[in-house]
């Protein structure tokens, strides 16, 4: 059966390929997974254009899985070579937009639900597919969560050579202001903002905190952006700066803002979102252990993805790798999608997922 499924896998990304799925536009890619997952299962709904089934003999006495991976999109990156909404075999490899970042992953969690639908399980299970990932935005899984029951864990899809990753950085967007006095540059009068804003340049650039996650490291800030002053005779009065924090999960985002605004006084800090967290799964859970015997790494990811938005313990896994998701000539080989399905099939056939 493993066969058949990883065949209409392939054929199944190959329609997605063919079909822009941008970012807030992934109706069409939406219809198409809709319809698959219909014919293999009597219990689907549509929000927005996030697709979810239902796998049958929901239980709420049992623990309940949820597989996720998205549908849509980045645009093209420049300098591609072949038409990105074209896939294409070369050498064992799938070439097309999406295909590494997350089509793969996709389409074979789809076969996995597909073929343990039909098998007796200790758990729930349901799959969703999720629109908006790549821009976070609320009318993706954020818009599904309040439907589904309760979540015990999740396995999201995401290009990670299908190696754990059992903790995710979150993110903070920061916007920070520094007060000075405007005056005038060729007198000894006023307050530079621009001087004001060192101190806090340092203190973002030297902060620490108390906790250290074991997984992910410390927590990473960097000021990226600057902008003060109105013309080259006024001392500027205001200084803005943008301040990029990936956080970790030994904190969540509220307390890392709480720690930030504790140690750097004197400057507003405003969150622009708080809402994309760190994520992580105990590494002693059953899924962990089983991945480990498997001969799979567990490790650390720096890069977002839905897990962000779920409050109950989650990792990512999937085929492909991430160096190539948003690249120009983006593609996926075959033989991963034929070792994802297998491998998620073995992970998750006759597993015990209470801890």
């Amino acid at each position: 059966m493993e066969e058949e499924l990883y065949y209409d896998a392939i054929d199944l990304l190959k329609k997605l390929i063919a079909t822009p799925s941008i970012s807030r536009d992934e109706s069409a890619a939406a219809n198409i997974v809709e319809n698959f997952l219909r014919n293999i299962c009597n219990n689907v709904t549509r929000i927005n254009n996030n697709v979810i089934a239902y796998a049958p003999e929901y239980d709420a006495s049992k623990p309940t899985l949820l597989l996720n991976s998205h549908i849509d999109t980045v645009k093209p990156a420049a300098g591609w070579t072949r038409d990105p909404f074209s896939p294409t075999v070369e050498d064992d490899r799938l070439y097309g937009l999406g295909s590494n970042d997350a089509g793969a992953s996709l389409v074979s969690l789809i076969a996995a639900f597909r073929y343990l639908c039909d098998m007796d399980r200790s758990y729930n299970l349901i799959f969703a597919a999720s629109a908006e990932e790549e821009v976070s935005g609320k009318n993706g899984i954020s818009s599904v969560i309040p439907t589904l029951p309760h979540i015990d864990v999740a396995i999201v899809g995401e290009p990670t050579g299908m190696n754990p990753a059992i903790a995710e950085k979150g993110l903070m967007v920061l916007d920070v202001e520094v007060d000075g006095v405007a005056g005038h540059a060729a007198r000894n009068e006023g307050v530079n903002a621009i001087y004001e804003s060192l101190r806090v340049i340092e203190g973002f650039r030297n902060m620490t905190f108390p906790k250290t996650s074991k997984t992910l490291g410390p927590i990473k800030l960097s000021v990226t952006q600057i902008e003060a002053g109105t013309q080259h005779n006024v001392v500027p009065a205001l200084c803005k700066m943008v301040v990029d924090v990936r956080t970790t999960d030994a904190y969540s985002n509220e307390e890392t803002l709480h720690i930030i605004r504790e140690q750097l006084p004197g400057c507003r800090i405003t969150p622009r979102s708080t809402r994309l967290n760190p994520s992580s799964i105990d590494p002693e859970h059953p899924l962990v252990k089983r991945l480990a015997f498997l001969d799979r790494a567990p490790f650390g990811s720096p890069t977002l993805s839905d897990q962000a938005l779920m409050n109950w313990q989650s990792l990512k896994l999937g085929p492909g790798d991430s160096s190539r998701s948003h690249t120009a000539d983006e593609y996926i080989e075959l033989k991963e999608i034929r070792e994802a399905i297998h491998l998620y099939i073995t992970l998750l056939s006759n597993i015990n997922l209470k801890q």
